[in-house]
């Protein structure tokens, strides 16, 4: 796995503890102009590192590396940025400090200027927990980031999702094996739980009764479904980078710093950029009529609707009918 790391130094967070000797690992795509006008940045997810991102990325794709530089910056807590798993004791393991989406924003807003002299961003784009720091990037420097678009996101996390996320949380802390985020061996069977959570969830109901696991994506069973895909997406990851990353999630909120103070209302309709907020129409983390309502209260926002039953998962690159409308709304949005 290619990709560079910038050093940030001792970093202080909005939960007033520090990473010391923290590290920012980042992939960049094509070439940034004599201008700097070309520059688009595009957040990691939960739990996902640049490389899953790297779908939506190519020549002749939406987000083409011969007409923009494309800086994917990965998410603290994902294993290749500072997180629980690769910072070492006391401040490490089960320790690892809170991380908001705020203090990822302001040191991938360091990457930007520090070692690029970006001031100006094309486009802030972001799926699901990439889509929270778009908004944060979009609400966070309203005068720099000049296109917005988000996908199955959202700029606050509901009380439903924070519910969710919790039994995530509780599935993988339950087990003998934690013991406190100090763990000898990885919880797997806690890790196998949340799978299983998260199976019934990243999917939607019509995705399961028109079987799509069988017909779109080839598995012979319901259960060959759930040990291939999404066992074996969760066991792959440690499972303190996990709980990292749940609890980011489950504070996110663009108005939750000094300069909104919690007023969601005012974080939205700060914001400049021309914006389109799309929604899968089956998502169960983030569903179309919060969506609708956020987009109403960013001036000028474009609230457009994907027609899927693939859930939240639709913003993942896995069909192709969803992924092209995803990537004709993008086109749209930079092309105006």
């Amino acid at each position: 796995m290619t990709h560079d790391i910038f050093e940030l130094g001792d970093i202080q967070l909005q939960s007033r503890r520090c990473i010391r000797q923290a590290k920012l690992a980042y992939k960049t795509y094509g070439t940034l102009n004599a201008a700097k006008d070309n520059a688009i940045i595009y957040p990691t997810s939960f739990a996902a590192t640049h490389e899953d991102a790297a779908w939506l990325i190519g020549p002749g794709r939406a987000l083409d590396p011969e007409r923009y530089f494309i800086v994917v910056p990965d998410m603290f807590g994902n294993g290749l940025s500072s997180s629980p798993s690769n910072t070492p004791m006391p401040g490490g393991g089960g320790r690892f400090p809170p991380v908001t989406i705020h203090d990822n924003v302001q040191q991938q807003q360091r990457l930007l200027t520090e070692k690029f002299g970006i001031e100006t961003l094309r486009l802030a784009i972001g799926w699901s927990l990439g889509g929270a720091q778009a908004f944060e990037w979009a609400a966070a420097f309203p005068d720099r980031v000049e296109r917005l678009f988000t996908f199955q996101s959202a700029a606050r996390t509901s009380r439903h999702f924070h519910l969710f996320f919790d039994s995530v949380r509780a599935a993988i802390e339950l087990d003998d094996d934690f013991h406190d985020g100090f763990y000898a061996r990885q919880p797997l069977r806690g890790l196998r739980v949340a799978a299983r959570i998260y199976a019934a969830w990243g999917f939607s109901q019509g995705f399961f009764r028109e079987r799509l696991d069988e017909t779109a994506l080839g598995y012979a069973s319901l259960e060959d479904f759930l040990v291939d895909l999404w066992e074996g997406w969760f066991l792959k990851r440690d499972a303190n980078n996990l709980l990292a990353h749940i609890w980011t999630g489950q504070h996110a909120d663009i108005s939750a710093n000094d300069r909104y103070k919690g007023d969601l209302d005012k974080a939205l309709a700060s914001i400049r950029a021309d914006t389109i907020i799309m929604p899968s129409s089956s998502d169960l983390y983030f569903p179309p009529e919060d969506a609708a309502d956020e987009a109403r209260k960013i001036p000028g926002a474009e609230f457009r609707l994907l027609c899927s039953s693939w859930g939240h998962v639709a913003g993942e690159g896995m069909n192709e009918a969803d992924t092209a409308t995803i990537e004709t709304a993008i086109r749209d949005l930079l092309a105006r």
